[in-house]
């Protein structure tokens, strides 16, 4: 069964997804709060040997500063900052970003799908994805494009009708160290009508 969402600025929307319930939220600037639950899960990917983007021990102080300029970009209209929450705070989140060149208008890529360890299969990155589907598909962005890493996103991704493009080898560095790998996959949307 296809939900339809309404993902609005600060405003959650509960989802039903595999037996458990997550508010997604869309995120234009984000409290104290808010940088500390997404630090704690960007700490928790990273410490789960996830590639994305930081290597491993990830400080906390570095985690607060690079949410913090995620932050700014979403207020700035260059990015959309979505999380998704349970009772216990932020499990999940992901970035589209919108800042492409002008002659790519009706792009965005997919960024820093980032689930907690303790939601995982649980249905959190799927209703993310959903939501960030929806959000693209409001503001005319029918293209995307995304990267992983991981075989769990990959499945994901192909479940959620998104094509495998291909993989580029020793693309960056796992956390711990040592090369790995990245699967590219895009997505073509159907415009809101």
């Amino acid at each position: 069964m296809q939900e339809e969402l309404d993902v609005t600025n600060d405003e959650p929307t509960t989802l039903r997804a595999a037996g458990a319930g997550y508010a997604v939220r869309r995120l234009t600037a984000a409290t104290d709060a808010d940088i500390r639950g997404l630090a704690d899960v960007l700490i928790d990917c990273v410490d789960g040997g996830a590639s994305v983007s930081f290597m491993s021990p990830l400080p906390l102080e570095k985690a607060v500063g690079f949410w913090r300029s995620v932050s700014e970009s979403a207020a700035n209209g260059e990015r959309v900052l979505l999380v998704a929450e349970d009772s216990a705070g932020i499990v999940g989140t992901v970035q589209l970003i919108l800042d492409q060149p002008e002659n790519q208008p009706h792009r965005a890529d997919l960024s820093k799908m980032l689930v907690h360890r303790r939601a995982r299969r649980r249905g959190a990155g799927a209703a993310i994805l959903r939501a960030a589907e929806e959000v693209a598909r409001e503001l005319g962005k029918t293209h995307h494009v995304l990267d992983t890493a991981s075989a769990d996103a990959e499945r994901l991704y192909a479940r959620q009708g998104w094509v495998r493009v291909g993989v580029i080898p020793g693309y960056a560095l796992w956390p711990a160290g040592g090369l790995c790998d990245t699967t590219l996959f895009y997505r073509q949307l159907e415009p809101r009508g």
